[in-house]
């Protein structure tokens, strides 16, 4: 009994394959996309973790979850970046997203801090960034393209965001000097960013003071080094691992952002005082170096 039944599912199979043409292809379309990243540069309005970014109109596993002002700052090797800050893949096209408080009660979770439709283009990056203070009626969202034109060979390209509510002036020098008299990018309005610019491949820092000059408003930063292609099988081996964009290797752009300090008794983070109580850098990439097989 058990060998016919074996028997008929075996010819049940080789009808279905017969019925087949294992030459027919069905050519599937590669989706159209655009990179979209999320700054939460608040200080003072947040859910007990943060906000999240979500498209609305597409289901889509791309939101962005759990921000926090300054989106999970961590310092390696006296770098100090933002874990939060990611391009995601997006479809392109007009969207429709909006930015929720995160918070375990709903009461919190369903407040819509922005509610927008922005047109996104495929193979384009952009960022979102919302800034200003809720409390001062200050705060505002920005949504530009990261159309960074490509460096010239052997150089990177460095850019600084005031997400401060005051101009400040930033000057840009290699580690192991000191910061020039001169600021790199002087008067950086409040809320605006600079023009990105062109700088040999180094390690470099930065230095931040208020627009005209004066005491520093934070310790010198070191903006995002990076790290040349490498190969998994070691020296001489095929490059498989891509590059990480930073200031130490060609073709990338990187931007500090000078965050404010966090607004006392919010529900941004507070402690500890030395980081929280005083305005920070943070660093991100804006644009990858080129891929090296």
């Amino acid at each position: 009994m058990r060998h016919m039944m074996r028997s008929a599912v075996l010819l049940s199979v080789v009808g279905v394959l017969a019925g087949c043409d294992l030459k027919e292809v069905y050519p599937t379309e590669a989706p159209q996309v655009a990179g979209v990243r999320f700054i939460n540069a608040v200080p003072d309005t947040a859910g007990a973790f943060g906000m999240d970014l979500r498209w609305v109109d597409l289901v889509e596993n791309n939101h962005h979850f759990r921000q926090n002002f300054r989106n999970g700052p961590a310092t390696t090797s006296g770098v100090t970046g933002a874990t939060g800050v990611q391009y995601k893949p997006t479809a392109a096209g007009q969207r429709r997203f909006k930015i929720f408080l995160n918070d375990t009660l709903q009461a919190v979770a369903q407040v819509v801090i922005k509610d927008t439709t922005v047109n996104l283009e495929a193979g384009k990056n952009y960022t979102a960034l919302l800034l200003g203070e809720a409390r001062t009626g200050t705060m505002r969202l920005a949504f530009f393209e990261e159309a960074v034109a490509a460096p010239a060979a052997g150089k990177t390209a460095v850019r600084v965001i005031n997400a401060t509510g005051a101009a400040i002036d930033v000057r840009h020098y290699k580690s192991g000097t000191t910061a020039p008299a001169t600021a790199t990018f002087a008067g950086v309005a409040a809320y605006t960013a600079s023009a990105h610019l062109e700088v040999d491949t180094a390690t470099y820092r930065y230095n931040v003071q208020p627009a005209g000059g004066g005491t520093a408003l934070f310790a010198d930063g070191t903006f995002l080094v990076g790290a040349q292609a490498s190969s998994s099988a070691g020296a001489g081996g095929k490059l498989d691992i891509e590059a990480i964009p930073g200031t130490a290797v060609a073709g990338s752009a990187v931007t500090v952002i000078v965050f404010p300090r966090s607004t006392a008794g919010a529900r941004t983070p507070q402690l500890p005082a030395a980081t929280w109580g005083v305005p920070q850098g943070v660093s991100v990439w804006d644009r990858r170096p080129p891929y090296i097989q």
